[in-house]
């Protein structure tokens, strides 16, 4: 299956999760900062320290035929409190890694928030407080400003839907919050609208280069097809994970199906979604600007009927069996017989991002591109002597790059894949022993080594073929 020679072979990051120097360097809190030492599990510091070792990884990626890496700028390392004062050695840090990815020939492709509010502001609400939108518009264009002569391609927000689920749902992200479906929709809705003052903004401003978002999508299959109640549960799943946010990226609007089902879920929480006129024609009016669309792809999920109370487990230690994901009235989700999951259940299921691709080329057609943006598999690597042979992770890749490659195949305009993640990185809420990177990272002594899936990932980027 043959790739087009502008295709881009990209490899995966984000600031919190790779560079260390949390706190130091000028930069501010996070949120995360005081969670997770509150926590005492684990500390993003100093996670794979790109901060000082940023000219390696660059120069593997060059070595590895590897043409581009997403990067989030760390929006508290520009501004320590999310407004007002600059810290410029935050400034100065990413004008030295986007230059080093130019002198290595790998394409930067940016991300301007990856979970990391400045905690200043994610303590008085965070995207729920309409002040944190200012905040974040003003500091996107800051960025567009600072680095119009170093990045051609961005992304305002990574995952709207895991950032608003896990903070008010299911309670593994700060601040913690479980079960409200009321804050999690506003949250959303709040963020896009973020994201479309942003993206108008980047167009106004006529900024060289392309903008757009990125939405982790999972496939919602009914568990038995032919029960209603299933195809029911999992329609509401998909609304409220996948179809809101894709409405108000594409269409600028929430289509009458959408509205109904959350109407349906905000009156079940005792509430009610009614945004603001003005909100709706900022989403209308930055609709036609997206000039793409970033996919992150992990699973999908096969949803079950369910009317019991809520009830989420969170898996974070890798022990096979134990997640547990039940919303009242809208659904559970299902392991499936006869599908491989990883030791942190999440189901291998590369048909799920084939399904999605050709939904978005179906539903929205006024799509310009799209790009793999994270797609990837948590494994437990055995580290022996240098050497750390990870052949499930390759057979993942392949089966998933495969399913891209059928999707070309049919129309769908994909102009790149990034693997999850370029080197081993700090997982939010699994630490340091879930791994996802090409490269081994040894986090006593911050040594690289590249797996066998490095050496293979190579091969398919310089054949262009998998």
């Amino acid at each position: 299956m043959k790739f087009s020679n502008d295709f881009i072979f990209g490899g995966a990051t984000a600031a919190y999760q790779c560079e260390g120097c949390t706190q130091s360097h000028g930069k501010g809190k996070v949120a995360w900062d005081n969670y997770l030492e509150k926590q005492g599990r684990f500390l993003a510091e100093p996670a794979s320290d790109f901060y000082h070792k940023y000219p390696v990884d660059l120069t593997l990626c060059h070595q590895f035929g590897i043409n581009g890496i997403r990067i989030s700028i760390a929006w508290s390392r520009i501004f320590p409190d999310g407004e007002g004062k600059v810290n410029q050695e935050g400034v100065d840090f990413y004008h030295a890694v986007f230059q080093k990815c130019h002198e290595e020939g790998v394409e930067p492709f940016v991300t301007l928030h990856h979970f990391d509010t400045p905690d200043a502001l994610h303590s008085k609400g965070d995207f729920l407080n309409r002040h944190t939108i200012d905040c974040f518009v003003e500091y996107c264009k800051f960025c567009f400003e600072e680095y119009k002569d170093e990045v051609s391609y961005w992304f305002t927000f990574n995952e709207v839907w895991p950032i608003s689920v896990n903070q008010y749902i299911c309670g593994t992200f700060p601040p913690g919050i479980r079960y409200d479906i009321d804050q999690c929709v506003r949250s959303m809705h709040n963020m896009m609208v973020a994201h479309a003052n942003v993206v108008i903004a980047f167009h106004e401003g006529n900024y060289p280069g392309k903008i757009g978002v990125i939405h982790s999508l999972e496939y919602k299959y009914p568990y038995d097809e032919t029960k209603e109640g299933d195809r029911l549960a999992a329609k509401k799943e998909d609304v409220l994970a996948n179809q809101f946010l894709l409405d108000a990226t594409f269409l600028g609007e929430y289509s009458d199906d959408t509205l109904e089902i959350i109407d349906q879920l905000m009156e079940m929480n005792g509430a009610a979604f009614h945004p603001e006129p003005e909100d709706m024609k900022i989403l209308k009016k930055a609709a036609q600007y997206n000039d793409y669309l970033g996919i992150n792809y992990y699973q999908s999920q096969f949803i079950r009927e369910y009317h019991g109370e809520n009830e989420i487990f969170h898996n974070g230690t890798g022990d096979k069996g134990t997640s547990v994901f039940r919303l009242k009235g809208i659904g559970e989700r299902m392991f499936k017989e006869g599908i491989d999951r990883t030791d942190w259940d999440w189901l291998i299921y590369p048909e799920g991002l084939y399904d999605m691709i050709m939904r978005i080329k179906r539903q929205y057609p006024n799509y310009k591109a799209l790009y793999i943006t994270e797609n990837g598999m948590g494994y437990k690597d055995d580290f022996e002597d240098g050497t750390i042979d990870d052949q499930p992770r390759i057979d993942y890749i392949k089966r998933h790059l495969e399913a891209v490659g059928q999707a070309i195949e049919e129309g769908a305009n994909v102009k790149g894949y990034f693997v999850w993640s370029l080197m081993d990185v700090f997982s939010w809420s699994n630490g340091y022993n879930k791994r996802y990177g090409l490269f081994y990272v040894d986090y006593e002594t911050q040594e690289r080594y590249a797996k066998k899936s490095a050496y293979w990932f190579k091969e398919v980027a310089e054949k262009k073929e998998v």
